[in-house]
């Protein structure tokens, strides 16, 4: 049996097989088997989305990623922190526009404790029927470092307050040389997976992330995509994976050939092979744009992520842009797929009914 037939017949694939297929797969057989795999996992040909707003609270930070546009320093003049208010006012336009979910993040702020979240995730579920998908495994680890607490009574805590699911920002790549490179203040891969396993632990499910194209290696990529699965096979916390491109524009790495869309559309495939354990891969229209997101849908995707009523990281690197619901609606009905919303943690929560003929869209 060959490798392809393997997959064909829907086997769990060994990560030195997929490290085969990154290195020299053939981009349209994978795209044809992550394709049937998704149609398998997700019949019925639909793909989601879902209407959020990332709420960056803060882009003072203390570790100063070389990859990152969006940090500054607290003596900064563009530096900002913003209260409980100011979130609370971005939080009730978001829910008037329709949105399930806030997704808060920001910088590693010196001086920002954990009565800070607490009352933020507190006053947001007093005042809103909303889902906090929020703070990274980085920033978790930053308020278990100020508050000594260990990670299981901190996230108890914060969940308490309200946190609902934590996302995969911060994972980058879960290799220490690179990491040491591009982000050598951050958490290291291992710690950026005790604070998933200590989620998973306590009930609250998770996503994971990676970013391509900063200076890592196809054995590191690989890496992380086992260090994933291995963590998903003992616990089955995690319920997308999301990878996503390198953005180099303003910030200090400036690697010498940017990620292709090819290279992207490979990962992308191989990772909804490799992941038998992760029922959702998410496209990314923001760092790849509208055309290649498409493509995406038939690369292994079920979902494109969030229409992203606001989101500040991959913008202040030059590549933000913007989509509305209709829009991402009819991104996908020309990919030949049925859009639904969806929330956090997957569930329909709107269907949109074929245009009668002739009609044109908004």
């Amino acid at each position: 049996m060959t490798l392809y037939d393997k997959m064909a017949a829907g086997e769990r694939i060994t990560t030195g097989e997929a490290a085969e297929l990154l290195d020299g797969g053939d981009l349209l057989d994978l795209g044809r088997l992550a394709d049937q795999r998704r149609r398998q996992l997700h019949p019925g040909n639909a793909a989601t989305f879902q209407i959020d707003r990332n709420i960056n609270y803060t882009n003072i930070c203390e570790c100063r990623c070389r990859f990152c546009a969006f940090f500054r320093d607290a003596d900064a003049p563009d530096a900002y922190l913003l209260n409980i208010e100011q979130v609370l006012a971005k939080t009730d336009e978001a829910v008037r526009m329709g949105a399930t979910q806030v997704m808060l993040q920001g910088g590693l702020h010196p001086d920002l404790g954990l009565e800070y979240f607490e009352e933020l995730f507190r006053s947001i579920k007093q005042r809103f029927p909303i889902i906090i998908h929020s703070l990274s495994p980085p920033e978790v680890q930053h308020l278990a470092k100020l508050t000594g607490l260990d990670l299981p009574e901190l996230l108890q805590r914060l969940r308490a307050a309200g946190l609902d699911s934590i996302p995969g920002g911060g994972a980058e790549i879960l290799s220490d040389r690179v990491r040491r490179e591009i982000s050598p203040h951050k958490i290291s891969s291992a710690q950026w997976l005790a604070v998933m396993e200590a989620a998973h632990a306590i009930g609250m499910h998770t996503t994971a992330t990676m970013m391509i194209g900063s200076v890592e290696t196809i054995a590191e990529r690989v890496e992380h995509l086992a260090l994933v699965r291995d963590l998903q096979d003992r616990t089955g916390g995690f319920r997308a994976f999301i990878p996503w491109t390198f953005k180099p524009g303003n910030s200090e790495l400036e690697p010498a050939v940017e990620v292709s869309a090819f290279d992207y559309l490979r990962l992308l495939a191989v990772a909804r092979i490799y992941f038998d354990n992760i029922p959702n891969i998410q496209g990314s229209w923001l760092t790849q744009g509208r055309d290649i997101a498409q493509v995406s849908l038939h690369f292994g995707a079920n979902d494109l992520g969030s229409i992203m009523l606001e989101e500040n990281v991959v913008a202040a690197a030059g590549a933000g842009s913007r989509i509305t619901e209709q829009e991402m609606v009819d991104l996908i009905r020309r990919a030949g797929r049925v859009p639904k919303q969806r929330n956090t943690t997957y569930q329909i929560v709107k269907e949109y009914p074929e245009p009668a003929a002739g009609a044109a869209s908004d």
